[in-house]
């Protein structure tokens, strides 16, 4: 049996409907920008593998600090224990982080992330004595695939079927560039119907990722916090997708002046090598938790909180950010996607092209958008015909390429994209 048999026979793969599948295409190495199938056909990977990988496959210098931790300190219980690359890159973190922030609370994904920051704001206010257990958040937003996560994201395709289990959220309408102000007015509006229940605002700073990347302004998320912070509502962002360079600067938030109380990251965090996460923190949450009284204790965590080796590639993708320039790639990418955006903005066959960072979007005008819009199977599988993974959002076909792509790849990428738009007029 061929790899791609085996894997049918025994896998079941996230986000796929097996039935109607095709096989899935078996990856046995990978290199820079490449992957390589069992075959030897080679493949530009042009959506970073899940937004994960950001300097590039296998690159030797993770490769080699994690396998220098491998030999020294693979895994311990991180309660009652901590050992010196999960200090060494706490107090990294904490260094590049805009706005103040005092404390990392280590997990293994993005989703996890969040949960741990969903329940650090409802505890943080139930440690202080009041019980607001209501969070605000968009209406088209994803968080992760826990329940928790799940209860502040969209209620749609992506959480249907578990719908009566979520808990009850404040949605606000998703923020574009014509809606600010109503947006405002809305989050005024939740506030203010809910006097005193709001334990916090959580978002995808600038740039909604499952749900379509959506795009909204820098200003308009800094005037929302501002209300927040009016009305002593903690503010949560996600930077699971946007963290680590995505938009353009190291974080999203970095766009802003108002800074947010608690920051999830991962993805991008260890340069697509291991899973791995932070909820990071400022210092006046901590001190909720921080009692002679065990009850208030942060009851949350995971076995491989902490993991050696994650931290250890976590730590070498942030020595490749001052060893590769990688600051200047991004602008690189940043530059060749605004050009090619302005390219084919006016093509008819498009409904909207956005751009942010190294992150573009562009939208196809079709009569059934969404998740499951029927144009997402075929523009798949255009693209891995010409040996370029691409894994659009329905009909929002988008790239968010590994930060070593040379401008040669994305011009592949970009051609590759106007031979669909011809086809499609």
């Amino acid at each position: 049996m061929t790899l791609r048999e085996r894997d049918k026979k025994a896998i079941w793969h996230p986000y796929t409907q097996e039935k109607t599948a095709a096989d899935n295409i078996v990856m046995v190495r990978g290199e820079g920008t490449y992957l390589y199938d069992e075959t030897g056909t080679k493949y530009i990977d042009g959506t970073s593998s899940w937004w994960t990988n950001i300097h590039g496959h296998a690159h030797p210098y993770i490769a080699e600090k994690i396998a220098e931790q491998a030999k020294k300190l693979e895994q311990v219980i991180f309660s009652g224990f901590s050992h010196e690359p999960a200090i060494m890159l706490a107090e990294r973190l904490l260094s590049i982080l805009p706005g103040g922030y005092e404390k990392v609370f280590y997990s293994d994904n993005g989703s996890t992330a969040v949960e741990a920051a969903i329940k650090m704001s409802l505890q943080y206010w139930k440690n202080k004595g009041e019980e607001r257990n209501k969070i605000i958040c968009f209406r088209d937003a994803y968080h992760g695939d826990t329940f928790g996560a799940m209860s502040v994201s969209a209620r749609g395709v992506f959480t249907d079927p578990y719908s009566r289990l979520l808990f009850d959220v404040v949605f606000i309408d998703t923020p574009d560039f014509s809606n600010e102000e109503e947006i405002k007015k809305q989050l005024r509006s939740a506030i203010r119907n809910n006097t005193s229940q709001i334990a916090a605002f959580i978002f995808e700073p600038l740039v909604l990722g499952s749900s379509g990347m959506k795009m909204y302004s820098a200003e308009l998320l800094d005037d929302l916090i501002g209300i927040c912070q009016e009305h002593k509502i903690l503010t949560i962002a996600d930077e699971v997708m946007t963290g680590f360079g995505r938009t353009g600067k190291m974080f999203a938030t970095e766009y802003l002046t108002h800074a947010t109380d608690i920051i999830c990251l991962s993805k991008g965090i260890t340069g697509g090598f291991m899973p791995f996460a932070a909820t990071v923190v400022k210092g006046f949450i901590y001190d909720a938790f921080y009692d002679d009284e065990k009850s208030k204790m942060l009851f949350h965590g995971h076995s491989y909180t902490g993991n050696p080796l994650g931290c250890a590639a976590a730590l070498a993708s942030l020595d490749l950010f001052e060893r590769e320039g990688t600051l200047n790639k991004i602008g690189d990418i940043t530059k060749t996607h605004e050009a090619f955006a302005k390219r084919i903005k006016d093509n008819p066959t498009l409904r909207d092209v956005r751009q942010q960072g190294t992150i573009l979007a562009i939208e196809f005008e079709v009569g059934q958008g969404g998740y499951l819009s029927s144009l997402r199977d075929k523009m798949y599988q255009f693209f891995i015909e010409r040996r370029i993974m691409l894994r659009p959002l329905g009909n929002v076909l988008y790239i968010l390429p590994p930060y070593c792509i040379s401008g040669a790849d994305l011009q592949a990428i970009y051609s590759a994209i106007e031979e669909f738009t011809a086809q499609k007029r």
